[in-house]
């Protein structure tokens, strides 16, 4: 563990030229990029098409509002990043640079979801069936109430209400969808597809099971939870879990011990969820859906990487670390590591990373991430940088590294 100080007056590369750094601005995120992209298909189609009849209309709505569905279905998350990260390192790094930005996939999502209600609207305006255009408004209405929700603003703010709007809202939606359907006489590939989103919504639920759990309460701050049910992730995946399936679900890391079974989830305080989870320790809780690749799975495009974390963002790098498939170097910052976490969880990482910088913030005091950031990547000689902290920092490492033209992911707290 390096103790010694750290030099902060180390220069960071210039800035990229003014082109380069607009693109690499969060608002052209590769996430918005791709919403644009849908909408941007959905105009030329409304070009190529027009004038389109009722039935143009009903596909359309259908197509777009399938791809909001199924873009978010864990198995088809995982083909992404499977897809995504299969190309090999000898590629030109331009290339790699942007396959690694596969996590923002949700920008489909959005894209998909606003694309669908825009067609509909249309659908149920010209729609004269009473019935038919009755449930077509009942619907739309309760899209807006889901999409107005799920702006970053409320979801930010409300975000256990968002939760369950969302899910509630969208299993109403699709109840509605089906009645709608089912009213307009639709033909076979239309409830084909619907069939396939219901199926895609039902196929977590299917899952649901309640579990033994053993805790570990290192501080009053963290506790690790070990789960030993018959399944052992894969390194770099998250499972959701829940003391009430209806209410809430919260992800958190899978750390999967190399060559044994079962896994761990490092839970920190964070709210209300995870500080009564911490004070009031269960024996068992809800586990469902399907474990998902998380952003750091795209180390593998990168011949070195360097992971950037602060606090309880040790949780998601270190089943990477433990893996050892892409040589990496560790900054972690955090307030008295062996205190808070414990002696056995900070050997078992120093063990594998023994040049890692591990940064007390309680004796300190807080680092310039990004400066840190950047003499890793220099003195290891990485390709990329991954950081794993909370949104404020993780967008000041990220903007402040790749607008210098270094490589750099974090998640985008997009659900």
């Amino acid at each position: 563990m390096t103790t010694a100080p750290v030099r902060e007056t180390t220069d960071l590369p210039p800035l990229t030229s003014a082109a380069r750094r607009l693109l690499k601005h969060p608002r052209l995120m590769h996430y918005n990029r791709l919403a644009g992209l849908v909408i941007a298909a959905n105009l030329a189609f409304l070009w190529a098409a027009w004038p389109l009849s009722t039935r143009t209309l009903g596909h359309a709505a259908l197509a777009n509002l399938a791809l909001a569905v199924i873009v978010r279905q864990q198995y088809v998350v995982n083909l992404f990043f499977r897809l995504a990260t299969s190309a090999p390192t000898t590629w030109p790094l331009k290339i790699r640079w942007t396959l690694g930005k596969v996590y923002h996939f949700g920008g489909l999502h959005v894209g998909g979801a606003l694309a669908g209600t825009a067609w509909f609207l249309a659908l149920t305006v010209t729609t004269p069936n009473g019935p038919l255009r009755a449930v077509g408004w009942t619907l739309l209405a309760l899209l807006a109430l889901v999409i107005a929700t799920a702006l970053p603003p409320f979801r930010s703010r409300h975000h256990d209400h968002f939760e369950k709007i969302h899910r509630f809202g969208g299993w109403t939606a699709l109840a509605l969808f089906w009645t709608h359907t089912l009213l307009s006489s639709a033909g076979p590939a239309s409830l084909a597809v619907l069939a396939l989103v219901t199926f895609s919504v039902a196929l977590p639920w299917l899952r649901l099971r309640k579990v033994a759990v053993r805790l570990e309460r290192p501080s009053s701050h963290v506790v690790l939870a070990r789960f030993d049910h018959g399944e052992t992730p894969f390194a770099g995946s998250s499972t959701a879990i829940s003391r009430s399936p209806l209410r809430e679900w919260h992800s958190f890391a899978n750390v999967p011990a190399p060559g044994q079974p079962g896994f761990r989830l490092t839970i920190s305080r964070a709210g209300d969820w995870t500080g009564a989870f911490i004070d009031d320790l269960p024996a068992k809780v809800w586990v469902k859906g399907i474990t998902t690749a998380g952003v750091a799975n795209i180390e593998t495009l990168f011949t070195k990487v360097v992971y950037v974390a602060t606090g309880s963002g040790i949780g998601p790098c270190l089943p990477h670390l433990l893996a050892a498939e892409v040589p990496s170097r560790l900054v972690w910052a955090t307030r008295d590591p062996r205190t808070t976490y414990g002696d056995a969880l900070v050997d078992e990482i120093l063990a594998v990373q023994p040049h890692a910088l591990v940064w007390d913030t309680s004796r300190r005091g807080k680092p310039d991430m990004v400066r840190l950031a950047y003499e890793a990547y220099r003195d290891f000689g990485a390709e990329a940088v991954i950081c794993i902290s909370n949104k404020r920092l993780t967008w000041q490492v990220v903007h402040g590294l790749e607008r210098r033209g270094i490589p750099a992911y974090g998640a985008i707290w997009d659900s």
